[in-house]
Order: structure tokens, then C-alpha cells, then sequence
């Protein structure tokens, strides 16, 4: 009996894998960049930025893509009061334009929601795309209830709920509930006197 033998593909460039692991300190500039190429740099006075200002990601949920050592996407969560209930809003999500069709949105989604779900987090709010984010598992269903400081499309605003009800009846504002960043200290040379 002949043994089929698998035929082999040369992986090109295009081609090549990619990691995602959780963000470290050498990525906030390369994230930076990736976030204003992606949304402009005036993404910074977009409604879900007044959840995200002066917080720290939710503890183990800021995950970056890497690919052939370059920063190629970058995904983050934080935490919230959803009218009264605790959830984590999910953004900004960004790949690089010319990695896009890898899949790395996708699996950083995946990872995000998982990593998440594995956290014991109850629910996971968006502002973005429906016909995107229904892949995951998001719906406007839970949201009607709930507003953000600031203007946005209602249709934009979904969720998805790792525990069932955690988001039933919710009503309000949500509001940023994480962590403070740290106060950045300010450092000083030597003050010259006059003499």
C-alpha cells in the first residue's frame, strides 16, 4: 500500500504566524502608533476613551499581536459599572492594515474573551460593529438600557454575557470603575542658584 504523503507548502511572508501574548512595557509606543494609525490620533476624545482615561486595563486582559518581532495588533479591557453591574468594556481592538486578512483580530478577540471568561468576569461591553462582533457572540439585546458618556450610535453599543442575566435589567450610565493609573513623578536635575 502507497502512503499518501501530504503535499508541503512554503510559507511566504504573508504567510508567516504570529503570537499573541499579554502587552508589555515595550509595546506602548508601537501600540500608540498602531491606535492612531487605525482611528486617527484624535481617537482620544471619542466617547469609550472617557472610560479608558486615567485606568489601567483590567488585570491580565491588555493582550498584543506580534508578529516577525513588530507589534501587529493590540486589544484591551477594563473594567466598569454597567448601570450598577460590574462588566468589562472591550477597545480599543486594532491590527495593522497590512496584516489584516491573517486572522489576528480574530484571535485576539478569542483570546480576549476567554482570557476574560477564565477571570471570572460576568460580561463584556463594545462599541463597534454588530455585523463584526456578532461572530463573537455580541448582541444589542442586553444594551438598550444603558448609556455612555458621550455620544454614540445605540445600534454600536453591544455585549455578551459569559454568565446568563449578568446583564438583565441593566439601566444607566456605564462608568469607568478599574484601577488609577499611577501619578507619573516628575524627575528633576540638579536646581542651579544664582550667585
Amino acid at each position: 500500500m502507497t502512503a499518501f504523503r501530504k503535499p508541503q507548502i512554503a510559507l511566504t511572508s504573508k504567510a508567516a504566524p504570529f503570537a499573541i501574548r499579554s502587552e508589555r512595557a515595550v509595546d506602548v509606543a508601537a501600540r500608540e502608533a498602531l491606535l492612531d494609525a487605525s482611528f486617527g490620533e484624535d481617537r482620544h476624545g471619542r466617547t469609550c476613551q472617557r472610560l479608558r482615561d486615567g485606568r489601567a486595563p483590567a488585570a491580565g486582559l491588555a493582550l498584543s499581536a506580534v508578529r516577525e518581532g513588530k507589534l501587529v495588533g493590540t486589544v484591551r479591557l477594563w473594567h466598569v459599572s454597567a448601570g450598577g453591574r460590574p462588566a468589562l468594556v472591550l477597545g480599543p481592538l486594532a491590527v495593522d492594515p497590512a496584516c489584516r486578512e491573517l486572522g489576528i483580530g480574530a484571535a485576539l478577540m478569542h483570546q480576549a474573551l476567554a482570557a476574560a471568561r477564565a477571570r471570572g468576569h460576568e460580561a463584556v461591553i463594545l462599541l463597534g460593529d454588530a455585523s463584526y462582533y456578532a461572530r463573537f457572540g455580541f448582541s444589542a439585546e442586553k444594551t438598550a438600557g444603558l448609556s455612555l458618556p458621550g455620544p454614540f450610535e445605540r445600534d454600536r453599543l453591544l455585549a455578551i454575557e459569559f454568565t446568563d442575566g449578568a446583564l438583565d435589567g441593566a439601566e444607566g450610565m456605564i462608568v469607568p470603575t478599574g484601577s488609577a493609573l499611577p501619578k507619573r513623578r516628575s524627575v528633576r536635575g540638579p536646581v542651579a542658584r544664582a550667585a
